[in-house]
């Protein structure tokens, strides 16, 4: 569900010392600003030491700033990011991340990451302010709707009865729906579940985010695969001398030409002795594209999982999902190595699970993120619309995988800069399809 966007600019390092690494010493505007004047025209951040001159404002979607030029150093500890705002919108990024580092000292050292979220004020057409009568409705509609269409509300183990009495305050005095919504959005961040959002005018405003290290770098992938072929944005192939295949799936996602452009590249590789299954920068989409790929792989149907779903408070009986053969798809039999990671979460999940179900097929890589949730709106009335999971997605043995993930047959740990030339997890898959 989730995609992440980074704006990154990298330049040379120079080498001093320093006794410990940078900090943001403050944003403006600064994370937790509200009624920021749409008008502002920059970010500028500024370290407690001399930097270089390299820079990551790491985010993305509807939340990232619309940027008008590229960062620019005005001095050796302000960098100033120019920007294009939006009335009452909340927008958030961080300054460096886990993975995405090159805000960084002359030393080489890279600051320690710092989230930045803030909201502009509404402009001249907003409407009219919110009254705290329908904003204490919509927490009303908000507390049932966490109570009865919650999938996982007890699995979270959170007191959302006190959290809500806590915040009641905060959320009746809200005067414009982004407003309400952000300060929803702070209570439901609790539940740290990928799959709460909330919408307004038809613009997303996620509850949480979350930092994972990816175990894959595309720009080295493409020298490292033979016959290389960037098939689209999100699908690329190639083949091995000695007839091992690749295919790259880095989305599921609807109404795009992933699946067609998936099985031509399945198509050319069919003749391949095995093939490699890549979905590490991968977080989900339409489950049914994942299983009409997965179809290409079986002669018959399937099990691969099941889900309970929530009504008015209450599980109905676990219903198992199956792939089935894929009559429109070459049909592979050979043997097939799936690289995953930390990214992969949601209908992803789902794939990895169907994969699982494939004889001869190996998973290869890091454990899944851990998050499913077949997500619902509820509207709250007062302009905000909140969206809950609505199901517990379970393995086929009626375990819930939530908050834990899918584990890979085979681990490989891997740190960011292992795929600057190379690429451990991609070895491993080689070795074992060779039998090495």
């Amino acid at each position: 569900m989730t995609k992440w966007i980074c704006a990154l600019f990298i330049c040379g390092l120079a080498s001093t010392a320093w006794a410990a690494p940078p900090c943001v010493v403050k944003a403006t505007p600064d994370n937790g600003a509200v009624g920021v004047d749409p008008l502002t025209r920059e970010i500028r951040v500024t370290f407690d030491q001399p930097m270089s001159k390299g820079c990551s404002f790491v985010g993305g979607g509807p939340a990232f700033p619309q940027t008008t030029g590229r960062p620019r150093w005005v001095d050796e500890r302000t960098c100033v990011l120019d920007v294009q705002l939006e009335p009452d919108h909340r927008y958030g990024f961080s300054i460096n991340s886990s993975q995405f580092t090159n805000f960084r000292n002359k030393a080489g050292e890279p600051a320690v990451p710092y989230p930045v979220s803030f909201r502009t004020a509404a402009g001249a057409s907003g409407g009219p302010a919110l009254t705290a009568e329908q904003n204490a409705a919509a927490v009303g509609r908000l507390g049932t709707a966490l109570q009865k269409q919650y999938s996982y509300r007890e699995l979270r183990g959170v007191d959302w009865e006190k959290l809500l009495k806590e915040n009641s305050a905060a959320l009746t005095a809200a005067k414009t729906p982004g407003q309400f919504a952000d300060e929803a959005a702070k209570l439901l961040g609790t539940a740290k579940d990928m799959h709460i959002w909330l919408e307004v005018n038809g613009k997303t405003i996620a509850s949480c985010h979350r930092d994972v290290l990816r175990n894959i770098n595309v720009p080295t992938l493409g020298k490292l695969v033979p016959a290389w072929k960037q098939r689209s944005k999100a699908v690329g192939s190639g083949q091995y001398p000695d007839g091992i295949g690749y295919i790259l799936i880095s989305t599921w996602s609807r109404g795009s030409t992933v699946l067609e452009t998936a099985l031509d590249a399945l198509k050319e590789l069919a003749g391949c002795k095995a093939l490699i299954v890549d979905v590490r920068p991968n977080s989900g989409g339409a489950e049914p594209l994942a299983q009409k790929f997965a179809g290409c792989f079986v002669a018959g149907p399937k099990a691969y999982a099941k889900h309970v779903t929530i009504q008015n408070g209450r599980f109905g009986p676990a219903r198992e999902r199956s792939i089935e053969s894929n009559p429109a798809g070459p049909a592979y039999r050979g043997k097939v190595a799936v690289l995953m990671g930390q990214v992969n979460m949601s209908s992803c999940e789902s794939f990895l699970l169907m994969m699982k179900q494939i004889p001869g097929c190996v998973l290869i890589g890091e454990k899944s993120f851990g998050s499913s949730g077949n997500p619902k709106p509820v509207d709250l009335g007062n302009g905000v619309t909140v969206y809950l999971p609505s199901w517990k997605d379970l393995r086929l043995d009626g375990s819930c995988f939530e908050g834990v993930g899918i584990a890979p047959d085979i681990e490989v740990k891997t740190k960011a800069d292992d795929f600057a030339s190379r690429d451990p997890v991609l070895d491993a898959a080689l070795k074992v399809l060779r039998g090495k």
